[in-house]
């Protein structure tokens, strides 16, 4: 495969990259969307086949995927400078809104049409959230193992609270597995794609970024650390995003029901009806969803700012977070682009990420069921019965309020078919409404 003749010019690429970053509504699927029409179908930068490969080269890594596909098409277009460029204009447009609407939220609480509107979109996160679900689980559940891998990642998390870097790895583990003597029963076709030879240099360059990469995402965390003392909240912010960044393979939605239950029931940084909201305002700015992150930095810095003003701290939680959130995304990318033929060809790792996207299914399910107690009822409390989880809850106590919410928010996503931000908007002035006349 090679780039189209019509390659640009680094300004023209910047301008382009700079575009998208500004209007990259809609979510992974919209946002990949709509790069493959202005890369692929209008500029004829890139041809879609390699479009294609590198959409599954990206696939195979953690992080927010469209992320990793803009810098991975940047640097196939002018190397590490386009790489950078690209995966930083792709994030840092909507990383300043989010920003803005942090501050909002947590200087306008109280502010009745302010609550209001976060009451609806409330209702809306519910429904993207099982639109989401529907979606990924009609991709990835060809098979009865995949089916069966959704089933027990579902009831690993929801009933025995198993760490979600444990379901990860025994995903991938049970995927390689059978990929090896069984790769049908993992979707998986039975010719090998064809591949380029390997390019000269890969291991240096691999390492090159392994090393400056690495050093790059863990700087700030170790000078918040040396500066404040490793107890300090913005520590424990770099640490555990950090985490997450090893760790999220599956889209945003997967790494969400993970760090839901962390942040809340954890750290205590935030409440359950706070992260609904925080899913909710990052489904309304441009960029990843995975920005939804920098919305609990912010919280968790704010409210514990010592020796900070509570919005510096904010400020500097925001920072952190996205830091250690996006740049081991970078970093992934400018390592392995030099194995990425062959890592398209390696049948295993494909059974292992068929394996991981399968047990994403279920842990989305676990979120969607998650979010819907928290907001549909007033009062839920987690109980447990020896090694067993569950959250109890009382059905007389269903806000009536919320459930017409949602059963609006529903008819227009499933069917009206309206857009993610169409929905989004009239179910925050629906809440305006709801709060201020009823």
């Amino acid at each position: 495969m090679s780039l189209a003749s019509s390659a640009p010019s680094f300004g023209e690429a910047f301008r382009l990259w700079l575009k998208i970053g500004c209007i990259n509504f809609g979510g992974p699927a919209g946002q990949i969307a709509m790069m493959h029409r202005m890369l692929v179908d209008e500029k004829r930068w890139i041809d879609d086949a390699r479009f294609v490969h590198a959409l599954s080269f990206c696939m195979l890594l953690p992080g927010p995927e469209a992320t990793k596909l803009a810098t991975y098409v940047g640097w196939l277009l002018h190397g590490v400078r386009g790489g950078l460029v690209a995966g930083i204009l792709f994030v840092l447009p909507g990383s300043l809104v989010m920003l803005g609407l942090s501050l909002l939220y947590a200087l306008g609480r109280g502010v009745a049409w302010i609550d209001g509107a976060l009451f609806g979109i409330k209702a809306a996160v519910l429904v993207i959230v099982a639109e989401a679900l529907i979606r990924i689980g009609r991709r990835a559940l060809k098979t009865w193992v995949l089916m069966a891998l959704a089933g027990a990642a579902f009831i690993g998390i929801f009933f025995l609270n198993a760490p979600f870097p444990l379901i990860v790895a025994g995903a991938a583990l049970t995927g390689y597995l059978v990929a090896r003597t069984a790769p049908e029963r993992m979707g998986l076709k039975g010719d090998a794609p064809d591949v380029v030879p390997a390019p000269p240099g890969r291991w240096r360059q691999f390492f090159l970024a392994a090393i400056i990469g690495l050093i790059l995402w863990w700087a700030p965390v170790a000078l918040a650390a040396l500066a404040l003392g490793p107890g300090h909240v913005l520590v424990g912010i770099g640490t555990f995003f950090s985490k997450l960044a090893v760790v999220s393979f599956g889209g945003a939605y997967a790494l969400l029901a993970y760090m839901a239950q962390q942040a809340v029931e954890t750290h205590h940084w935030m409440t359950a009806p706070e992260m609904v909201d925080g899913l909710g305002l990052a489904e309304t700015t441009p960029g990843p969803l995975i920005l939804v992150t920098q919305f609990v930095g912010f919280l968790a810095a704010f409210r514990e700012a010592a020796p900070f003003s509570p919005i510096a701290a904010g400020v500097l939680g925001a920072a952190m977070t996205t830091w250690v959130t996006f740049t081991p995304s970078m970093l992934w990318i400018f390592a392995g682009a030099p194995f990425v033929e062959q890592l398209r060809a390696n049948r295993h790792l494909s059974g292992a990420l068929a394996a991981i996207t399968a047990a994403v299914v279920g842990v989305i399910l676990n979120l969607s069921v998650w979010f819907a107690l928290h907001v549909l009822f007033g009062r839920v409390e987690e109980t447990r019965f020896g090694p067993l989880r569950w959250f109890a809850f009382d059905p007389l106590a269903l806000d009536l309020k919320a459930a017409a919410l949602a059963a609006v928010a529903a008819v227009l996503a499933f069917g009206l078919h309206r857009s993610l931000i169409e929905t989004v908007a009239v179910m925050a002035a629906l809440g305006v409404v709801v709060r201020l006349l009823l």
